[in-house]
């Protein structure tokens, strides 16, 4: 089987990509390799969800999802954010498709705990023959919804969706791809980060609440047999490396 790259894109770096990663993204592809993308739309569900009037909370980066919430962040993700990067993607030459969990019950998930989050959910089991078929061809555009046994819609985290999906499809390396360089301290870009550090630098308040779902999903990865993780905003550059 090819091996596979996972990368994650949130909502600020979607609208921003720059031409280095869909080079890097047509040296991949010709190598050979399988190549998904999670996407979120954090900033552009919030801001659909403030016209609508819906509260915006999140606890520990984990957005706090009603049905109103739950229906918004459907609609941005598979209406506005995932096609505009199915057509950024085509637009560079390389052949893609969207993607979403009703698709061969594609991400199956149970929720996450629903008295304190609603209908939040995380992945439990993925359709991984049918989605490696599909990366054999295609480059794969995923939002981050998965569906429980009797069809309910639960919003997953992107971060934690990417690295669920990378360790059940056994990827070589899983990228967070963001609108920072990687993991800061004092303004400066850690190239490498180990659990213990990662752990003090939160502690120490350096590391802020929004990052701590991207190197908890790092390190999952990481200890679950995916053989590199980074965070970055440019896949031209390793940004933070995972250890």
């Amino acid at each position: 089987m090819k091996e596979t790259i996972v990368i994650k894109i949130g909502g600020n770096a979607s609208d921003q990509l720059p031409a280095t990663f869909f080079k890097q993204l047509k040296v991949w592809w010709q190598q050979g390799k399988q190549i998904l993308i999670v996407h979120g739309g954090g900033p552009q569900i919030s801001e659909w969800s403030q016209k609508l009037h819906l509260k915006v909370k999140k606890i520990d980066g984990i957005r706090v999802t009603d049905q109103g919430t739950l229906n918004v962040t459907k609609a941005v993700l598979l209406g506005l954010v995932q096609p505009k990067l199915c057509q950024f993607i085509a637009n560079a030459g390389l052949p893609v498709i969207g993607m979403n969990a009703s698709d061969n019950n594609l991400l199956q998930g149970e929720y996450l705990n629903h008295q304190e989050y609603g209908e939040v959910g995380q992945v439990t089991q993925i359709n991984k023959q049918w989605l490696n078929e599909e990366l054999q061809d295609h480059i794969g555009i995923l939002a981050p919804l998965a569906q429980t046994s009797d069809g309910a819609w639960l919003n997953v985290n992107a971060d934690m969706a990417a690295a669920t999906i990378a360790i059940q499809l056994g990827a070589e390396s899983l990228v967070l791809l963001t609108d920072v360089p990687g993991v800061l301290n004092s303004g400066k870009v850690v190239p490498q980060l180990t659990e213990p550090v990662a752990n003090k630098l939160f502690q120490n308040d350096i590391i802020n609440s929004g990052m701590m779902p991207k190197i908890q999903a790092s390190f999952t990865a990481l200890k679950n047999g995916v053989d590199q993780t980074f965070i970055t905003n440019d896949l031209g550059r390793p940004g933070t490396q995972f250890q």
